[in-house]
């Protein structure tokens, strides 16, 4: 999440705030101030001091989010953003931390800093000489922060609990997706539970604040179907290869035809996205680049042969039928393009995948229905929808791969 305004950064983390965070801001200092009618005091420091405490609750999140990212840092995993919101805030972090120690060292950093911020808040408030309204706010503080960190420490995704789960899962299987997905699934339970207890609550109560339980439990039954949604991609991707994928829209023209031949024959009547490839006696010689087609000199057309023009397969990114798909998916970033050769045990063209064939298949895999409109314009543009991150999950899926290969080694 990096939606909203940034306001600066911090230990190099941007820091940004969604626009549904003001409504928040308003709705605490209101509530905090109505809570300050006992202490006397005048109209404009009830609404400073209601202020004042919205604020210093919004930094506990913030110290909250913190933890988890300075953590995260510490392993080399780039934090991008902290964004404050409706909800409280979310730390983006690049990936996953590579065991499942680390991830749970992640993932309790939060609930710890809330709880030291509980602890010394607590002892403030004992021995402090401040007197009122101050020591109510102090209080106050301390109890908000034991509630983030016993609310976080719930056993569902996306709550950090969820994460302290997913690792011990993960711990436990060896298998990290499972640990996201029985989170995820726990997470979807609470969800539901919070919702179903939030409107029988107010049915009974009229209670504002048991729909905002409500809301809060919708919010969590989302995030837990994208969670899930996540591991089904990553299992994809896991099980999936390059013969799997690739489509065999390609032409082997003979390499001993001229351009001028070549030109009258193919290319007049191709479309621009099919590549060609040029064979003679039995043996691939490359592939056409038409770009240098087009910008050979007329005058060269018909005393150049494709032999001459031909890149040779060893030179040009390519891929095996039996390459896993998250490295197909990582070779096409790494290389920077739209289109990778796919080649047989006997070195022949197999086919060519590019990002719009990773969607299809993923998607078909997944039981999905991708409208032709995005399919197209993601051949277009070669970008991923950004609701997917397939270049992301690959690489978390290699991770974890590369994990499994060190741990059994």
């Amino acid at each position: 999440m990096k939606a909203g305004w940034r306001v600066g950064s911090i230990f190099g983390i941007p820091l940004f705030l969604d626009p549904s965070w003001f409504l928040i801001l308003i709705f605490v200092t209101l509530l905090y101030r109505s809570m300050l009618g006992p202490y006397n005091v005048t109209n404009e420091l009830e609404w400073g001091l209601g202020f004042a405490m919205a604020l210093l609750l919004f930094a506990s999140v913030l110290m909250h989010e913190l933890g988890h990212s300075l953590v995260a840092l510490s392993q080399g995993i780039t934090v991008h953003s902290i964004t404050l919101f409706l909800f409280g805030g979310i730390a983006s972090i690049e990936s996953e931390s590579k065991t499942p120690g680390q991830a749970f060292q992640v993932a309790i950093a939060g609930p710890a800093v809330s709880l030291i911020l509980c602890l010394g808040l607590t002892l403030v408030h004992h021995i402090s000489v401040l007197g009122e309204p101050a020591n109510f706010m102090i209080g106050r503080l301390a109890f908000i922060n034991l509630v983030l960190a016993i609310f976080n420490m719930m056993p569902g995704l996306p709550l950090d609990g969820g994460q302290v789960l997913k690792a011990a899962i993960w711990k436990a299987t060896g298998n990290r997706i499972q640990g996201v997905r029985w989170s995820a699934r726990a997470g979807e339970v609470l969800g539901w539970g919070a919702i179903a207890l939030g409107v029988a609550l107010y049915v009974r109560t009229f209670e504002l604040a048991f729909i905002w339980l409500a809301i809060i439990g919708w919010f969590g039954v989302q995030n837990a179907k994208t969670y899930r949604r996540v591991a089904d991609i990553q299992d994809v991707l896991l099980y999936l290869q390059a013969s799997d994928v690739m489509r065999r829209e390609f032409r082997v023209v003979d390499a001993t035809l001229s351009v001028t031949e070549f030109i009258q024959q193919y290319l007049s009547v191709s479309h621009a996205d099919i590549l060609f490839f040029a064979a003679s006696n039995g043996r691939y010689r490359g592939q056409i680049d038409l770009d240098t087609v087009k910008t050979l000199d007329r005058s060269q057309w018909d005393d150049v042969s494709l032999a001459a023009l031909a890149v040779p397969l060893t030179r040009i990114p390519s891929v095996r039928e039996t390459t896993a798909l998250p490295q197909v998916i990582y070779r096409l970033d790494e290389e920077q393009v739209g289109q990778i050769t796919v080649l047989s045990p006997a070195d022949t063209v197999a086919g060519v995948i590019d990002r719009s064939d990773i969607l299809q298949q993923v998607a078909q895999a997944l039981n999905l229905s991708i409208p032709s409109e995005i399919v197209q314009n993601v051949r277009e543009t070669q970008e991923y929808p950004t609701s997917l991150q397939l270049s992301l999950l690959a690489k978390a899926v290699l991770s974890d791969v590369k994990e499994h290969h060190q741990v059994s080694g």
